[in-house]
């Protein structure tokens, strides 16, 4: 014991460097299973590794195993016993008398402090550059994981420090009980030990209290240099975006000042890329139709682009009007309508203090404040499907069925643009609310939609233009919300019928999806599948809709598409996005190219030169402050005389809310959702009376539309059974309910 009392090291001064302890060898014994117990192993501790040997003649040519120190987790079990677990796996070892043990455990501890100083020793000498912010990740999780080390060494050098006290304050009592008896000599030799290893526990105390406040304040340096490092990046790319968004608005103001200098240029652009004698390939997805599209030869680009892709002598350009006549100046003829509403006050609101409790419910059962609407009900936001409706006006004059499928799978697509930036969501839709729009004079065409269900919600929609065509749809929404983004399943069919042919289109809505619900800049994304059927001719337009990946190299929102007979032959290839603008164009010649991915051979379709179907109208001035709406949409809930008493525009909460009154909003909002509930429970009532007494159930009726199953789609659903516009040119509104 004196020579071990003297082999440890001496107690000093704090801030006075102690000699380590990471070399020591000696005899453990080890677990190794249940049929041989515990063996007796030569243990050999040296730069932070455990070694152990079945003889000490062993340690030059065969090692039983070894332990890292550094990761280690270092217990003191009872009777002589030590816990050493590392990487999931535990070793038992025990020692011949306590005190052995208390030298082993605080020898292991001190090895672990000194393997994890090695460690992060080269982290301290990079103080002075700056990490970027993935080397400022990762040296911060390792600076905390080191510090938390740190710690676990002071609180278990502090567990043995009050361990090893303990004991010798037993024993000083005890010799003081014992002097001048004959035991007195064993008894002070036993005070001895221990007091040597409250030394040997203390001076590691000491030295972990050192490390830990060394790495903290090496630690501390760099994050002070992290911090500012970010803090200029964050200036540098708030003043880019500053200079970028001037830059926008310039060319915005230049563009709309003098439009024909860009036209032209967009004119001489395309003149030089007809000129080109070099074929442009266009890949699909991979989870698109496996088909590729590459351009003809020359001969066929400069006749595809003298020959009109449309009958009936319209302009190549498809974005033209009727007549040959430029948007600029068929707006002129277009009744003037308000451009701006109040901008949308800046109002704060935690989210997830309402969503928490919504996870897998429906959202059209959960109260929530006008916070999260905008000033628009559901059912004029399904109006503005019709935003588009020139496409169908130049749909209605094609001689062919198959470029009239290109308008309108191009008019399906055109109804999701306004919904790029629009996270916020509607107002629910009273049970019984209408809501007309009449744009006759403007673009010759009258929506009415009505609110013919409550639970589920649904809708009942029905456009008629006097330029040909007539289109109906019974919407039923099914919202989800799942923590991290709200999903929104539109279902039902869109009908389409032109009058001039009697053609019948049918289509569907795909799955809208607002993400980052919780945390992050809210965003929306259009995925699934839509196809555009014709009934009658059997022609049928696939479009897919690609969900945003941050892996994919296309362009995002991305649409693509073919255009098929009733045969299944490919007559066009549709391809854009639903934000911006689709194209089209002609196939002339098909073949089966190389394997794609997984084996699967594509199908290259050589085409003319891409036509513009369809392109986004630019946005108002001032729209991020008026919540993104529309030309459009900023009209269509602005005051109008006439219009029916339930219409949507007479909705006290939505009214108050456009004027920026949105505490009072929300009061009316409530009350209205309360006299709705209310009503809903007088009807059940009435219900269960009629069933009791043998009577006929009422059931609701809606006002404007009727139930009904269509003949093309066998499904039910509610069609215009007519009446609005004449009750409106009487202005006999005595058969509307007061719902508001």
């Amino acid at each position: 014991m004196d020579e071990l009392v003297r082999s440890l090291p001496s107690p000093t001064l704090p801030g006075i460097q102690l000699p380590r302890l990471d070399t020591h060898k000696g005899w453990l014994f080890k677990w190794t299973n249940y049929l041989k117990g515990y063996q007796r192993r030569w243990f050999v501790l040296s730069n932070g590794l455990l070694s152990y040997y079945r003889t000490q003649g062993e340690m030059g040519h065969t090692c039983r195993g070894t332990i890292p120190l550094a990761a280690a987790q270092i217990e003191l079990g009872d009777a002589c016993h030590l816990l050493i677990t590392n990487g999931g796996r535990s070793y038992h070892l025990k020692a011949t008398s306590e005190a052995e043990c208390q030298h082993w455990l605080s020898t292991l501890q001190q090895a672990k402090v000194n393997a994890n100083a090695l460690i992060h020793h080269s982290d301290d000498s990079g103080d002075e550059e700056s990490p970027g912010p993935h080397d400022a990740r990762v040296l911060s999780q390792g600076a905390l994981k080191t510090l938390a080390s740190k710690l676990d060494d002071l609180s278990t050098c502090n567990e043995l420090i009050g361990k090893h006290g303990a004991a010798l304050q037993r024993s000083l009592s005890e010799f003081e009980d014992l002097r001048g008896c004959a035991d007195g000599t064993d008894k002070l030799k036993t005070v001895n030990e221990r007091a040597a290893l409250f030394r040997i526990t203390s001076n590691a105390m000491i030295n972990a209290c050192r490390d830990f406040l060394d790495v903290a304040q090496s630690q501390n340096r760099r994050w002070q240099k992290t911090l500012q490092h970010e803090q200029e990046q964050r200036h540098y790319l708030e003043t880019t975006i500053e200079q970028l968004a001037k830059q926008h608005n310039s060319l915005e103001t230049a563009w709309r000042e003098k439009p024909t200098s860009y036209t032209a240029g967009v004119q001489i652009s395309r003149e030089v890329d007809e000129s080109d004698e070099n074929d442009e390939f266009f890949d699909a997805m991979e989870d698109a139709p496996s088909f590729i599209t590459v351009n003809a030869e020359t001969k066929h680009r400069r006749s595809g682009s003298s020959q009109s892709m449309m009958s009936g002598g319209v302009p190549s350009d498809w974005t033209l009007h009727e007549n040959g006549t430029s948007d600029s100046n068929h707006m002129q003829l277009r009744r003037t309508r308000r451009s701006r509403i109040p901008d949308k006050p800046n109002y704060s609101l935690n989210l997830w203090s309402i969503m928490k409790n919504c996870i897998g419910k429906d959202l059209s059962k959960i109260p929530m404040p006008v916070n999260f609407n905008e000033p628009l009900s559901m059912l004029q936001r399904l109006t503005e499907d019709v935003e588009y409706s020139e496409l169908l006006d130049r749909a209605a004059r094609c001689d062919s069925s198959l470029e009239q499928m290109c308008l309108v799978a191009a008019f399906s697509v055109s109804s999701y643009s306004t919904t790029v930036h629009r996270t916020s969501k509607p107002f629910n839709p009273l049970l019984g609310e209408t809501y007309e729009l009449d744009r006759l004079q403007e673009y010759g065409y009258r929506s009415i939609c009505e609110q013919v269900s409550h639970h589920p919600p649904a809708a009942a929609h029905h456009v008629t233009s006097q330029r040909g065509w007539t289109l109906w749809q019974h919407i039923t929404i099914d919202s989800k919300f799942r923590g991290k983004y709200i999903s929104v399943m539109p279902l039902g069919k869109i009908h389409l019928k032109f009058h001039s042919s009697g053609t019948h289109y049918v289509w569907s809505k795909v799955t809208s999806t607002v993400h980052n619900i919780i945390v992050g800049k809210l965003w929306i994304d259009q995925s699934g599948d839509i196809d555009v059927v014709n009934t009658t001719t059997k022609d049928t337009c696939h479009l897919k809709f690609s969900p945003y990946s941050y892996f994919s190299r296309d362009v995002p929102r991305k649409v693509t598409g073919v255009v098929e007979d009733g045969d299944g032959a490919a007559h066009y290839i549709l391809s854009g996005t639903w934000d911006e603008k689709m194209e089209s164009a002609k196939i002339v010649d098909s073949s089966q190219g190389s394997g794609g991915s997984e084996g699967k051979q594509k199908t290259v379709y050589q085409t003319l030169q891409p036509k513009l179907l369809w392109k986004k109208y630019p946005l108002p001035d001032n729209a991020e402050n008026m919540h993104y709406f529309s030309a459009l949409a900023l009209t269509l809930n602005e005051p109008e005389e006439g219009v029916a008493p339930t219409d949507s525009r007479m909705r006290p909460d939505q009214r108050l809310m456009e004027a920026g009154l949105w505490d009072e909003a929300n009061t009316q909002k409530q009350r209205l959702e309360e006299c709705q509930r209310l009503e809903r429970k007088r009807r059940e009532v009435q219900t269960m009376q009629a069933q009791e007494e043998g009577q006929e159930m009422e059931v609701y009726q809606p006002l404007w539309f009727k139930k009904k199953t269509d003949e093309t789609t066998k499904e039910i659903s509610y069609i215009y059974r007519g009446g609005y516009w004449e009750a409106k040119e009487r202005q006999d509104w005595s058969m509307c309910p007061e719902i508001f």
